[in-house]
């Protein structure tokens, strides 16, 4: 995320504190918030924190690696359906990625049904592109380099072990100045060990997902695990900011299911993510819009 000219963002602003650095101690404030993030509001919380997102850049491109609905039958859970269809619709470009068929063709009817262009609207440009996201992504961005000043949000939202380690690498290092690509990456928890036990090609399939410290990775448990793969984000990526921010298995909260760890170079992601968590279940409609002074208009 890139500020805009004299944005003037504070943490008293948004009357939220930063949610805490020790993940035991964060996990009861998530669950706390009356309405924990489930896996049924991931989508919604991805579109509430791109609403703050453009309020301050006023623009900007979204990246989704596995663009297609994970939940055909429910749209409210379909990530890119909500963020083309949030207001203002102040982003520019759309870079989505499918290798599901049917999926790819859901994408290109939700871009065709897309309202027009209003005045004073910019101009968008939605891009789909078939097939495996780790083949594409590097294509892509050859071709379409993104400026340092561009704002750019890169929604990572794999199942489990869909995403290459070297595509979050090259999307974390393809900007050569300015604020990076920012990250919005699935780490699957809860369910990782199973899944890891039913692999046939262990070695070879973690190397890919994660790189060659997978080994360091499997080793460490529940909370330790999410803190060790979200300081990966900051010490090896060089982000800024990088935090776990918790799903749960229900509604009520239960058991946290998985993390979405969010990295930035942007002083305020963190903080407008958070309050993105809060605000993206039982929110009363028209309390999100968000107060900036004349100097960041």
């Amino acid at each position: 995320m890139e500020r805009s000219a004299a944005s003037g963002v504070t943490e008293s602003e948004y009357l939220f504190e930063m949610p805490p650095q020790d993940l035991r101690a964060a996990q009861r404030k998530f669950k706390q918030l009356g309405y924990p993030i489930w896996t049924e509001n991931k989508a919604k919380l991805i579109e509430r924190y791109l609403y703050f997102f453009v309020q301050i850049t006023h623009g900007g491109i979204y990246i989704d690696a596995f663009a297609g609905s994970q939940e055909p039958d429910n749209p409210h859970m379909w990530a890119a359906k909500l963020v083309l269809e949030s207001k203002p619709r102040w982003l520019r470009r759309f870079y989505l990625f499918e290798l599901n068929q049917a999926k790819v063709r859901a994408l290109q009817r939700l871009r065709d049904n897309q309202p027009a262009r209003k005045p004073k609207e910019p101009q968008r440009i939605i891009r789909i592109y078939p097939g495996d996201f780790n083949k594409n992504i590097g294509r892509v961005l050859a071709r379409n380099p993104i400026k340092p000043k561009e704002p750019t949000f890169c929604l990572l939202d794999q199942r489990t072990f869909e995403c290459d380690w070297a595509s979050v690498e090259l999307i974390a290092n393809h900007k050569t100045s300015g604020n990076k690509i920012e990250l919005f990456y699935f780490f699957p928890n809860s369910w990782l060990d199973r899944s890891v036990s039913g692999l046939k090609d262990k070695a070879a399939t973690l190397k890919r997902w994660w790189g060659a410290d997978w080994q360091a990775l499997l080793s460490r448990r529940g909370l330790q695990r999410a803190k060790y793969a979200t300081e990966r984000f900051k010490t090896e990526l060089g982000y800024e900011y990088a935090y776990p921010f918790p799903i749960f298995e229900r509604q009520s909260g239960g058991k946290q299911m998985y993390f979405m760890i969010h990295a930035s170079d942007h002083k305020d992601a963190t903080l407008l993510m958070y309050r993105a968590y809060a605000k993206a279940v039982g929110a009363q409609a028209g309390i999100e819009q968000m107060e900036f002074s004349a100097a960041s208009k």
